[in-house]
């Protein structure tokens, strides 16, 4: 028995393409994707003598999810300007993962990771409940399974907690 969410909502995530970015000019960042820091890198596109990070998403999905009270309270009234708080989690559930593809086959490990960026939350039904606002947008920070489920016999990762925190949004390309 793997459990169900109970209130579930429908998170919009943007996730990071970090095999399709390509950024501009030669050096040894010129992926776009800095793979030991886990971030897009900086880059100066537009020679103002500031760096911009460079990034590119894959098409946004929406994915069955649970919010905690508190964290959408923060969420809530963040476009206000007034945010307590600018972390939160939102829990989701490996079944909905696998339903759509996003489980790598091969090791099992969810593909929402560091640097995803959450755009709104949805009802059921698909209507807006919360955008969040970018910048400074939310990112996921943390992306860790926590449960195997009530199974004893063949127990399968049940729930996976992601954290998202604010930070400077990339500028990029979808």
């Amino acid at each position: 028995m793997r459990g169900r969410l109970i209130f579930p909502f429908l998170a919009e995530l943007h996730r990071l393409d970090t095999t399709a970015m390509a950024g501009p000019g030669p050096g040894p960042h010129a992926s776009g994707y800095d793979a030991d820091f886990r971030e897009p890198v900086l880059v100066d596109a537009d020679d103002d003598g500031l760096a911009e990070a460079f990034r590119r998403e894959f098409p946004p999905v929406r994915v069955p999810c649970q919010v905690e009270p508190d964290a959408f309270e923060s969420l809530r009234m963040a476009p206000s300007g007034n945010s307590p708080r600018t972390s939160f989690e939102l829990v989701f559930h490996f079944r909905d993962l696998e339903r759509l593809g996003l489980v790598d086959a091969a090791t099992g490990d969810a593909l929402i990771r560091p640097s995803d960026r959450l755009r709104a939350l949805y009802d059921v039904t698909g209507a807006l409940v919360q955008a969040v606002r970018t910048p400074p947008g939310l990112y996921v920070t943390e992306a860790r399974p926590t449960g195997f489920g009530l199974h004893r016999r063949r127990p399968r990762r049940n729930l996976l907690l992601v954290t998202f925190n604010d930070r400077p949004q990339a500028r990029g390309l979808t």
